[in-house]
C-alpha cells in the first residue's frame, strides 16, 4: 500500500480537516444548540440589514448590485475566501458558546 493511500485511510468524509468551510458551517448548523445558532443568524441579519442601509444611504445599491453579480465571475478567489471567512467565523462564532 502507498503512502497516499495509507494517509488517506486516516481521514473520513466527516473530518475537519477535509471538508470545506462551508461543510463545516451546515455541519455544526444542524448539530449545534438550536438558540446558539438562532442568534448567530440573527447577528448576520443583522450585520447585512445594517450593510444594505450603509450602502443606501451612499448611493450604492446599484454599484453593490454589479458587484454581487459579478464579483464569483470576474474575481472568484477573492469571492470564495470572502465567503469561506464568512463561514468560518460563523463556526467560530457559534462553537465557542457551545463550550
Amino acid at each position: 500500500m502507498s503512502e497516499w493511500s495509507t494517509t488517506m485511510q486516516l481521514f473520513d468524509d466527516d473530518d475537519y480537516m477535509v471538508s470545506t468551510p462551508r461543510d463545516n458551517f451546515f455541519s455544526v448548523m444542524e448539530s449545534a444548540n438550536k438558540n446558539i445558532v438562532q442568534m448567530e443568524i440573527e447577528k448576520m441579519m443583522a450585520r447585512l440589514a445594517v450593510a444594505e442601509k450603509l450602502l443606501e444611504e451612499n448611493g450604492l445599491e446599484e454599484e453593490h448590485e454589479r458587484l454581487l453579480k459579478s464579483l464569483p465571475v470576474s474575481d472568484p478567489t477573492e469571492f470564495d475566501n470572502r465567503l469561506n471567512s464568512l463561514f468560518i467565523e460563523t463556526v467560530g462564532n457559534i462553537v465557542t458558546q457551545c463550550e
